[in-house]
């Protein structure tokens, strides 16, 4: 069932709609519990939107190992996704950092009040997320060290294959995730894929791991695909790796991929002189998890992260 949170005018006779789709099959389901999957804050982030899909294709085969209330939010950056536009078109803001929001406020304070305010009451909240065009990421599921004792058997759960708690750049205040641990209802971020496309596999591991999570939950009934277990990491434990010069960036080395102290993760190429700038070298041993894809660089652009001292 389709639901509208919010609908606003638009100055070119459009409509801004935010809306859920609310996934149950009897009326009284509410206090056997209710998961939401939120997708699309940033509009070029789709490897949510195949998540969405999947979750409802496949509840949809089986509507009755459904034992509780899946709520499903795929665009709540909707002009945004249309456009495959990070930010908010036109006023270049991202969405993730006006959480929880403003009913009064502009319109996509409404919006993301709209968003809040509906999640209120959930058992959890998966906020999902892909990379950006300049590099990929595998399955992981990242968490702020506040609320990391409260939800990190929850993470063990999402089948990723890595957990980084006290990720820096996911857990800022004004995020959706942040905002809704602070009101009371656990939240987690899934962070995998690349910008502006999608990877089925990672979208598919991801899908298990979701059933998984409701399955220990109580809210399905049918037997999920075993969870693998994550490597588990701090932000002490996460090499970074940038770009000392300019020129092309070609990968020695896949994403995934583990790594010992000096081996070679790619080099730094002139294609005007045809000569190697830089090998970039891992410091130290670990498990690459984030690898530059789009090729050409400059000095100081992430190349690479490593998790390291893997528990």
């Amino acid at each position: 069932m389709v639901v509208k949170l919010i609908e606003m005018e638009l100055p070119v006779g459009e409509k801004l709609v935010v809306a859920k789709n609310r996934i149950c099959n009897r009326e009284d389901n509410g206090h056997l519990g209710r998961i939401s999957i939120v997708s699309g804050i940033h509009g070029d982030e789709l490897e949510g939107q195949y998540i969405c899909y999947e979750v409802a294709r496949r509840i949809g085969e089986n509507p009755m190992a459904l034992q509780g209330i899946v709520d499903i939010y795929p665009a709540v950056n909707p002009v945004g996704v249309a456009m495959s536009h990070r930010n908010m078109p036109r006023l270049e803001m991202d969405m993730n950092r006006i959480f929880p929001g403003n009913p009064k406020g502009d319109m996509y304070e409404r919006a993301a009040a709209s968003v809040v305010e509906d999640l209120i009451g959930s058992d959890i909240c998966i906020d999902i997320h892909a990379s950006n065009i300049f590099v990929k990421e595998i399955p992981q599921v990242r968490l702020d060290e506040e609320s990391a004792d409260r939800l990190l058997p929850f993470a063990k759960l999402m089948n990723v294959d890595m957990i980084w708690v006290n990720a820096s750049e996911t857990v800022h205040e004004a995020t959706l995730a942040h905002s809704m641990n602070v009101l009371g209802v656990p939240s987690m971020v899934v962070e995998m894929g690349q910008g502006s496309s999608i990877s089925r596999a990672y979208g598919n591991q991801v899908v298990d791991g979701i059933f998984n999570l409701m399955y220990e939950m109580g809210l399905w009934t049918k037997t999920p695909p075993q969870a693998q277990m994550p490597v588990i990491s701090s932000e002490g434990k996460v090499e970074i790796i940038c770009s000392e010069t300019d020129g092309l960036f070609l990968p020695c080395i896949g994403n995934s991929h583990f790594v010992k102290k000096g081996d070679t993760i790619g080099e730094i190429v002139d294609p005007w002189s045809g000569k190697r700038k830089q090998s970039v070298l891992a410091g130290k041993d670990g498990l690459v998890f984030t690898l530059r894809i789009y090729p050409v660089v400059y000095p100081g652009d992430l190349i690479a992260r490593v998790v390291t001292d893997i528990a």
